[in-house]
């Protein structure tokens, strides 16, 4: 992982820490967007026409194979938050939804706005038991969640979700994976989650404007999705009632330089291996977790978990956000503390570097 650090040149100038507000762009991908527009100058609508005919397709396939997903019941949106929304529209309001307290807004602000019957478990320790507690005494229908933390880094049990399925079959399991996908091997169609969204702008390295959603067969069954578009039908004057269910996230014509960055950013994350872009961050995790627990700046919900994910929140007493950012570490102000975050980029001498920063400050 070491080689690749000469592909992002912020990684130069600064300790960037700060993936999970926005990952980071590549020598390799800029070229790409670069022979992108150069074609459209060239050869304007006809390279239009001929990538969203072509080469959106390709992306799709993509994603699927990238995520463990079938190519037709992948959606491509601009973001997660859109797709999320587009969703909810087709759910009948006579479910019951578990949320968890201070999740992303965006996860937990589509539901509280349609009237849905809410409930909510705090993210602890015991988020686990929280969680099966509350869908067995309330009869949850429909449970939704980031999988990994936007704050502070606590990731759900992947093997959890697997209980809740074989426990309670009917329950949808929503997930917001910005925040996961692109930091570990992950195969859609074993999993237990129903439907998951992601933005590739994040972890995955694509830039902003391309995101994705996968759904299960049976959530055709689920929900009656109301977008369409002359695009849903694939063009098709006649193809406005043979429209699949990923194809209603899909009405208008999809930007092949958006989606383009995010196909070449999976097939680039793919060049390198999930599964050593895994154990780099792994390794990472442990490393940092244990440096800024004995420092006493982690909160005791994220210390007596057994794993975590490399999103963390310290403390922020002393002015330790200042101190950090004076000193070139690139990170952000989130829940009242400070949050760093690394990726496969980053290494183990970029802790030690944080760590001697924070030392300073205590």
């Amino acid at each position: 992982m070491e080689q690749t650090r000469k592909n992002f040149p912020v990684l130069s100038q600064y300790v960037y820490a700060n993936t999970a507000a926005a990952g980071l762009l590549n020598d390799n991908l800029l070229e790409w967007r670069q022979e992108h527009d150069l074609d459209f100058l060239i050869g304007g609508s006809t390279m239009k026409t001929k990538a969203m005919m072509e080469y959106i397709p390709k992306v799709r396939e993509t994603v699927a194979s990238f995520c463990g997903s079938k190519t037709e019941n992948t959606a491509l949106v601009p973001n997660f938050s859109i797709g999320l929304n587009m969703l909810l529209e087709g759910l009948p309001k006579n479910h019951n939804v578990l949320l968890l307290k201070n999740d992303y807004p965006s996860v937990n602000w589509p539901f509280t706005s349609r009237g849905f019957h809410i409930f909510y478990v705090d993210i602890d320790e015991h988020l686990e038991d929280r969680i099966f507690n509350t869908i067995k005494e309330n009869n949850i229908s429909v449970l939704a969640l980031s999988v990994v933390q936007w704050v502070n880094g606590i990731k759900i049990a992947p093997d959890f979700l697997q209980l809740l399925k074989e426990e309670f079959p009917d329950l949808i399991i929503i997930a917001d994976g910005t925040q996961f996908s692109g930091t570990t091997v992950f195969d859609f169609e074993a999993s237990a989650i129903d439907v998951l969204g992601t933005s590739g702008y994040k972890w995955l390295l694509a830039g902003y404007g391309n995101g994705f959603m996968l759904f299960k067969d049976h959530m055709v069954d689920q929900f009656s999705v109301k977008t369409i578009g002359f695009n849903s039908s694939d063009i098709d004057l006649n193809g406005r009632d043979q429209v699949r269910f990923a194809k209603f996230f899909e009405p208008g014509h999809l930007d092949t330089f958006n989606f383009g960055s995010l196909k070449f950013s999976l097939d680039y994350l793919e060049g390198l291996g999930m599964h050593a872009i895994e154990a780099q961050l792994n390794t990472l995790s442990q490393k940092a977790k244990t440096a800024f627990a004995d420092l006493g700046l982690l909160e005791d919900a994220v210390v007596k978990r057994p794993s975590h994910s490399t999103i963390f929140k310290i403390k922020d007493d002393a002015d330790r956000f200042n101190k950090l950012t004076d000193e070139g570490v690139v990170c952000s102000q989130r829940g009242g503390g400070v949050r760093l975050s690394f990726h496969f980029y980053n290494t183990e001498k970029d802790v030690e570097t944080i760590v001697k920063i924070l030392k300073t400050t205590i």
